[in-house]
């Protein structure tokens, strides 16, 4: 056991902070959706502008250069679009000092491991903790080459995290490079550049508290209107006074449609963003406002009436039901679902099997669902899981991070609270220790439902282990210890079964006969009844 790494301890994760609702913008007018690309396509032109002057700025940035490039585009939109595009870029540039940073640590981790590779013999095994050498003399020359490109762009991707070089693409980095490989993205000149520009649109705003319905740029009222505040070089295209131009349609939002329209009545800051889904030719508008996050419940408190083990795999979600003694109760359940496919859809898919999940834990009144607290950040590169392409290719597919954050979110809307275990050996002790006694003639448990179960059991603070067999046949060792989870206050949980005295049949229980209590009464083996003094009677002498 020296070998095997810490758990950590289980914890009830955090709920949301914010909440984000969408829908479609049905029935636009012609006009409407030539006014929609001309604001959007303004205001992406001084969005891309304004990320190109903060990337230049690095990490000189400082509020008075804020001041500055705010002051330069207020002529050309608005002070509140200003603040919008000024505010989105310096989002767009932390997030890319954040993957920035992660891409290092994954190219740290790439050359450590083929250096400690690269030291060993070639042909040498390796252990669960570390990976051994190389196979070949060929594979470890290539290697030996691979180390030091991977060398060359660690050194220059620290260089650029020191000046406060990142390097963004307003619209994606896929988009851009599908531009040179169109036959293998199955789109045409046309349809690549439409979704390219629709991508590099800016039509976000955000949300001011006191101002009317909450946003005085996007405004959405009770009863659907939809109004836009006009760029100043586009004021000619309105319909409305003060500049604005009013959407021919009109727009509900079926998803947390009362929260909204709360935050509608009492002028509560929400921020709204239009785009077009090329692929659907389809308008959205999406409605987001922030929330206070709800005070953690403690873990025992979830964990009252018992716990569902969720255990996430590349095609479905395996799912247990256990009590609160830690055993796993009726039949285990799996949600499948398809992850191939665009993103939309593989997010609606996630959405649908956690949506089932949530749903069967309130039928069966369970509070709490466990799920591994999963990062697959460093765990997915071919330096370490080597020839394993398909391996790779089935975590990096797991949605993880998404997952995370739809079930943390869904959870707290239902009120079951979302506890994360530590993922330290579940499957491989699930396995060992569950699968086998939960299969049966008529069902056969795998390793996805065995880790369920593990992963329950720890979220509950028991140990994966089982604790007692079935009754033993004899007093011998033979069966090992008890399996049978029992309370931790029981008494005497771990010792030997009493022997309860008494006639064993059908017609009497055992402790129920006449002379249960007294065993010497019966004339039995063993008994001092029958080593009682003999005495023989004399034979007649007739016989």
């Amino acid at each position: 056991m020296g070998g095997l790494r810490g758990v950590a301890a289980p914890f009830v994760a955090s709920g949301p902070s914010g909440v984000a609702v969408r829908t479609r913008l049905k029935q636009l007018m012609p006009d409407d959706e030539k006014v929609l690309r001309l604001v959007g396509a303004h205001l992406g032109s001084l969005a891309s502008k304004d990320l190109k002057a903060r990337c230049r700025d690095g990490l000189e940035h400082s509020g008075d250069s804020w001041a500055v490039r705010k002051r330069e585009l207020t002529p050309l939109s608005s002070s509140r679009w200003a603040g919008s595009v000024t505010k989105a870029t310096h989002d767009q540039w932390a997030l890319a000092r954040r993957c920035q940073l992660a891409h290092i640590q994954n190219l740290e981790t790439a050359v450590r491991t083929i250096e400690h590779r690269l030291s060993l013999p070639v042909g040498q095994k390796g252990t669960r903790q570390a990976p051994g050498g190389y196979r070949s003399r060929r594979e470890w020359h290539a290697k030996s080459r691979r180390l030091r490109v991977l060398e060359d762009r660690l050194t220059a991707a620290r260089a650029d995290r020191e000046a406060g070089i990142v390097h963004v693409v307003r619209g994606g980095k896929r988009p851009a490079r599908a531009r040179h490989h169109l036959e293998a993205a199955q789109l045409t000149e046309f349809e690549w550049r439409r979704g390219w520009e629709a991508e590099r649109w800016f039509l976000a705003a955000d949300g001011e508290s006191g101002k009317r319905y909450g946003n005085e740029t996007i405004r959405v009222g009770p009863d659907g209107e939809v109004s836009i505040k006009l760029p100043a070089p586009l004021r000619h295209l309105a319909n409305a006074s003060h500049g604005r131009y009013v959407l021919a349609c009109r727009v509900a939002f079926a998803h947390r449609g009362t929260e909204w329209a709360d935050r509608v009545a009492a002028n509560r800051a929400i921020a709204y963003r239009i785009h077009l889904d090329t692929g659907r030719d389809r308008w959205y508008v999406t409605g987001a406002w922030q929330i206070p996050p709800a005070p953690a419940i403690p873990i025992e408190a979830a964990l009252a009436h018992g716990v569902i083990g969720v255990d996430m795999n590349a095609d479905h979600l395996a799912a247990w039901r256990l009590d609160v003694h830690g055993n796993p109760t009726g039949a285990p359940r799996r949600f499948f679902y398809d992850l191939t496919g665009t993103a939309e859809h593989r997010d609606a898919q996630v959405r649908h099997a956690l949506t089932r999940l949530l749903h069967w834990a309130r039928r069966c009144g369970v509070r709490a669902v466990a799920v591994e607290d999963l990062d697959f950040g460093a765990e997915k590169t071919r330096e370490k899981h080597g020839r394993r392409k398909r391996f790779r290719q089935l975590i990096s597919g797991m949605p993880t991070g998404k997952l995370r954050a739809r079930l943390s979110s869904m959870a707290d809307a239902t009120g079951i609270a979302v506890i994360a275990a530590d993922p330290a050996y579940t499957s491989r002790w699930g396995a060992q220790h569950w699968q086998k006694p939960l299969t049966s003639t008529t069902r056969k448990t795998t390793r996805h439902d065995a880790a369920a179960v593990a992963i329950g059991r720890r979220a509950q603070g028991h140990p994966i282990r089982r604790r007692t067999a079935p009754p033993p046949a004899h007093r011998s060792d033979e069966q090992g210890h008890r399996t049978v989870q029992a309370g931790r206050r029981v008494p005497g949980r771990e010792g030997t079964r009493p022997r309860i005295p008494g006639p064993r049949t059908r017609s009497v229980h055992a402790g129920h006969g006449a002379n249960a209590g007294n065993q010497n009464a019966q004339h039995r083996s063993g008994r001092s009844a029958e080593h009682e003094t003999w005495h023989q009677d004399s034979l007649p002498l007739s016989l």
